[in-house]
């Protein structure tokens, strides 16, 4: 294993475990060359899916892909790594499960998208505005009013009740 710091090739397990959903094994590195700790998850090695993008192009399905752009929505919001893992592991179940060889890449995205709208309005909209590619600011607003309209029929509903 290689470490991310010095990308020396020398490393000890300090601490080896379970991930929270037991489907792979987290373990805490020390660099030999650095002293740098680093943490690594050992997972089974199973089907991996095309993703199927929209201009046609095929890429196989990466959950490192999938969690970037996650955590870069979720930039400064309060969404633990914990809960992206989590999610990104319940998703690439889901996937494994459709047993499909290709998966459009717009079920993985408004999988996600729903996900960031239960966590967190300012990461879902990140998100939005740069998976839906608005053309202009009218196509964004649009999307931030459906979210508002959204929300603030929720809310009536609260007070109605």
């Amino acid at each position: 294993m290689k470490c991310p710091f010095c990308n020396s090739d020398q490393s000890k397990v300090v601490d080896s475990r379970p991930s929270r959903d037991g489907r792979a094994i987290r373990r805490r590195r020390e660099c030999l060359s650095c002293s740098e700790r680093f943490t690594t998850y050992e997972r089974i090695e199973e089907f991996q899916p095309v993703v199927v993008k929209k201009d046609g192009r095929r890429d196989a399905f990466d959950r490192r892909k999938v969690i970037d752009g996650i955590v870069k929505a979720c930039e400064k919001r309060p969404v633990t790594m914990d809960d992206v893992e989590a999610f990104v592991c319940s998703l690439e179940k889901e996937i494994q499960e459709k047993g499909e060889v290709e998966v459009p890449s717009n079920f993985i995205g408004e999988r996600v998208m729903a996900q960031l709208r239960a966590w967190d309005d300012v990461a879902y909209v990140r998100f939005a505005s740069v998976y839906k590619q608005f053309k202009d600011l009218n196509e964004f607003m649009a999307q931030l009013q459906e979210l508002l309209g959204n929300e603030s029929g929720s809310e009536k509903k609260q007070v109605e009740e």
